[in-house]
């Protein structure tokens, strides 16, 4: 056997072993995948990594870890882009884990990193060590890692973020410790930046011919859109949809965004949270085609017949978790942008009767000194701009206010999606933060808004125009309905009287009113839109039931 040799010239030279550091090769790739912005609250272990920050990075306080990742939240939803968010170790984490809730449920793309002490420390859990970080924001993310060498920081942090943005959608943590931003990133990190992730889902033809054909047959179908509609901006190509087939559409129960414009002909009004209330309303169609939401998120524990009699359902979705997990239907899992495109393009017109227009109670009168919250809401339909955002979390007056509040463009209504409160203040900050051109209007409950207040501050001291109403009841009127409804007789805890929100808000920086009457809630509220700082505006309101 005849050995081969090489001379010197034919051998490879090996790779120059980088010289950057973790921490420079991770802002390159933050910086490539345009995570420029973080939102955060700092603690010791994340110095290391924030210290000498690059000039084109923005770095957004919030005074509670909660804040931050609500602030997150409604930008990321509202921007259609990840967001970076960095917590504190895990006592951070912990305080971040109800907005955490809300953001996974949403379908938000967050990419949470949290420091951690120095590896050598980590096993004796020394103060500040997150003992077991992976585990600790299970299951609220879709990948939750602790790398197990510094070099591995870089490469983790690329997964993560192609995870969070690969449908469906949703948050990502990494617990990276302190001591690692110094240390050589090494080769594995040099392709990183460059990478792009795409994914292809669009039904087969036979898949497609399946969703017309049933289409076609039906002789009295009705769509059910969901939040993920609105986060695909595909709202149009629902309405075309709608059109086509005059369909009657609801939107999906507990709605976190708004899929479909409320005030064209074909919307019926959102589904209640119950199985014999959902059951009820879609009693006497043939075919339910449920788009971009789980079917379905119940709340109310109101038992019933899962389908009515005589209906079969179809379920299109981004995620997978959500098909498998339905009691009841044909699940197909697949892009909804694409889905509803083709769709729109080519069922045969149904040459149905046009629908009628849906009607609306008019508004009560009271006797009361409080204004009641259907008029404060005519007047906020009446004075916001054509295309305002609105952010809301007054849960006890949730179906007055898509009653009585248009929202014609995708992207114009976010609520916490799984109940969580403290969403609403920072969420409008964000949602602000990441459409400047569009003014954001804050719908907050007097008890919501003790949740999240800390992002009064942040919204001041970034000059962010946000404006904030807050219908101050004195109460937590969503569980006074509640408590009605489950017969739990008297119950403590459910007032909340005595707060100032004026004075809280002009502590933190932000102009604050008191409106008592509602020509000076319209005469506020257009001047709030002319302002380019926060506005607070107090409205003392009577207490309305959310069934």
């Amino acid at each position: 056997m005849t050995a081969v040799t090489h001379s010197s010239s034919e051998l490879v030279a090996p790779l120059e072993p980088t010289t950057r550091t973790v921490k420079q090769a991770t802002y390159e790739l933050l910086r490539q995948n345009g995570l420029t912005t973080i939102f955060g609250n700092p603690g010791s272990n994340e110095l290391p990594f924030l210290g000498a920050m690059p000039e084109d990075f923005r770095y957004i306080l919030g005074l509670h870890e909660g804040v931050v990742m609500g602030i997150a939240d409604g930008y990321a939803q509202a921007s259609g882009q990840a967001a970076f968010v960095n917590l504190h170790a895990a006592s951070g984490t912990g305080n971040a884990m109800g907005a955490l809730t809300n953001a996974w449920y949403s379908h938000t793309p967050l990419v949470i990193s949290a420091g951690q002490q120095v590896r050598a420390t980590i096993g004796m859990e020394t103060m500040l060590s997150n003992v077991d970080a992976s585990l600790l924001p299970r299951p609220l993310v879709k990948y939750s890692y602790e790398p197990t060498a510094p070099a591995d920081v870089p490469r983790a942090l690329g997964q993560a973020i192609h995870t969070a943005t690969q449908d469906p959608k949703g948050p990502v943590y990494l617990s990276i410790p302190y001591d690692d931003w110094d240390a050589e990133a090494g080769p594995a990190s040099e392709h990183l930046a460059g990478r792009l992730v795409e994914t292809a889902g669009a039904p087969t033809a036979v898949q497609l011919q399946h969703l017309i054909s049933a289409l076609s047959e039906a002789t009295s179908p009705v769509l059910v859109l969901g939040p993920d509609v609105d986060a695909a901006r595909a709202n149009d190509d629902a309405v075309a949809l709608a059109e086509k087939l005059s369909m009657p559409v609801w939107v999906a129960p507990s709605a976190p965004r708004c899929p479909f414009p409320t005030g064209h002909v074909n919307f019926r009004g959102v589904l209640p949270a119950s199985v014999a209330g959902i059951s009820a309303l879609l009693d006497g169609y043939d075919l339910i085609v449920v788009v971009g939401a789980p079917v379905f998120r119940y709340h109310q524990h109101e038992p019933g017949e899962f389908l009515p009699t005589g209906s079969r359902l179809l379920h299109i979705t981004c995620d997978p978790s959500e098909a498998a997990r339905a009691p009841m239907g044909n699940a197909l899992v697949a892009d909804i942008a694409e889905v509803l495109r083709l769709l729109a393009a080519e069922v045969p017109m149904a040459h149905r009767p046009p629908l009628p227009k849906r009607t609306v109670a008019p508004v009560p009168h009271t006797q009361e000194s409080a204004l009641v919250p259907e008029a404060v809401f005519e007047a906020i339909n009446a004075v916001a701009p054509e295309n305002a955002v609105f952010v809301n979390e007054a849960t006890s007056t949730v179906g007055a206010l898509w009653d009585r509040v248009e929202m014609r463009h995708p992207g114009s209504y976010y609520f916490p999606a799984s109940g969580g409160l403290g969403f609403g203040m920072p969420a409008a900050v964000g949602v602000q933060l990441a459409c400047p051109d569009r003014r954001v209007i804050g719908i907050i409950g007097d008890g919501s808004a003790n949740y999240g207040i800390t992002a009064l501050w942040t919204a001041a001291q970034e000059n962010i125009p946000t404006v904030f109403i807050i219908l101050n009841n004195g109460t937590y009127g969503a569980l006074r309905a509640f408590a009605t409804l489950l017969d739990a007789g008297e119950t403590p805890g459910l007032d909340v009287p005595g707060i100032d929100f004026c004075a809280i808000a002009r502590g933190y920086g932000v102009e604050a009113v008191r409106t008592p009457t509602m020509k000076a809630f319209q005469d506020e509220l257009r001047a709030a839109l002319q302002s380019s700082s926060p506005t607070l505006i107090e409205v003392p309101t009577t207490t309305i039931s959310p069934f």
